[in-house]
C-alpha cells in the first residue's frame, strides 16, 4: 500500500482541526494509506523540519507564524501566494522541492457564498488574513472595500496587494461602526475579543453578509448581533472547510468530498 503523509504546521497547532477534516476526506475518498497529523514548528525549524521528510510526504497546510516563512522555503510560488506575500499550503512537487499556494483567499470567497456583484465590502484589521479577504473580495467582483483597522501603517501595507489585485481600497480608523453598517459583506479577521464592541454599535442591515474568521467560542458577539438583525452569518468553520478543500485538492489530485469533511467538524 502505498503511503502518503500530509501535516498541518505551526506553533501551537495542537489546536487544529484540520487533522479531523483531511483525515475524513481521506476516508471518504478511498485513499488509504493516506494520513494528516499535526506538527508543532517555529518559523526558524520550517527549513530543517521540511529538508527531513521523505517521499511519502505530498505537502503540508501552514497555520501563524508560518505563512509568509513558507515563501523563502518554497521552489515555486504560485501568482496569487506572490502576490499576497503569504501562503498557508506547501504542495510537494517534482524533484522533491515544494510550491507554494493560498487557499485561504478562495475559501473565503467560496465561504461567503453568492454575493451581489459591485458590493462593498468591509475588512475588518489588516494583518495576514485581511490579504487574503482582498484576494477573495476581487474574487466576488466587490465595487470598493474598506479596511477599519487601528495602525494606518498596517494599513498602508495592503496597499501594494489592492494595486496588484485591481480592489479599489480606502481606510476607516477603528471602529468605524457606520462603514461597517454601509457595507454589503463584511469580513471579521482579527483576534477574538477585538470586535465585540461592534456588535452593538452596528446598525446592521438585514441584507448585509458577515463572514467571522473565528469560531470558537460561537457565535461571537458580533456573529451573534448580526445573526439577530437577520444578517446571513458564515463562521470560521465554513472558512476552515473551503481552503482545507482546496488543499486536499492540492495534495490528493481527486475532488474533495467535502459534505464528509464538514461532519467532522463540531456543530456550529
Amino acid at each position: 500500500m502505498l503511503i502518503r503523509r500530509a501535516a498541518v504546521l505551526g506553533k501551537p497547532v495542537t489546536h487544529s482541526l484540520s487533522p479531523a477534516i483531511h483525515n475524513a476526506g481521506y476516508a471518504a475518498a478511498g485513499l488509504a494509506g493516506w494520513s494528516y497529523t499535526a506538527i508543532e514548528c517555529a518559523e526558524a525549524e520550517l527549513p530543517d523540519l521540511l529538508g527531513g521528510f521523505g517521499p511519502e510526504w505530498a505537502g503540508v497546510s501552514l497555520t501563524m507564524p508560518l505563512k509568509e516563512a513558507a515563501l523563502a522555503v518554497a521552489g515555486q510560488v504560485a501568482p496569487l501566494a506572490a502576490t499576497l506575500g503569504a501562503a498557508n499550503t506547501l504542495v510537494r512537487v517534482a524533484g522533491g522541492s515544494w510550491r507554494a499556494e493560498n487557499t485561504d483567499a478562495p475559501g473565503i470567497a467560496g465561504a461567503l457564498g453568492a454575493v451581489p456583484s459591485g458590493a462593498a465590502v468591509a475588512v475588518l484589521g489588516a494583518g495576514g488574513t485581511a490579504r487574503a479577504a482582498l484576494a477573495a473580495a476581487a474574487r466576488i467582483g466587490a465595487g470598493r472595500v474598506t479596511v477599519v483597522a487601528r495602525r494606518p501603517a498596517a494599513v498602508a501595507g495592503l496597499d501594494p496587494v489592492a494595486a496588484a489585485l485591481g480592489v479599489p481600497l480606502s481606510h476607516a480608523p477603528w471602529p468605524a461602526p457606520d462603514a461597517v453598517a454601509a457595507a454589503d459583506v463584511v469580513v471579521s479577521t482579527v483576534p477574538a475579543g477585538v470586535a465585540d464592541p461592534l456588535a452593538a454599535a452596528v446598525r446592521w442591515r438585514a441584507g448585509t453578509v458577515l463572514l467571522d474568521a473565528l469560531y470558537h467560542p460561537w457565535p461571537t458577539p458580533l456573529a451573534a448581533a448580526a445573526g439577530a438583525a437577520g444578517c446571513r452569518v458564515v463562521s470560521g468553520l465554513d472558512l476552515l472547510l473551503a481552503q482545507a478543500a482546496g488543499q486536499f485538492e492540492l495534495f490528493t489530485g481527486v475532488p474533495a468530498p467535502v459534505a464528509a469533511m464538514r461532519a467532522a467538524l463540531p456543530p456550529v
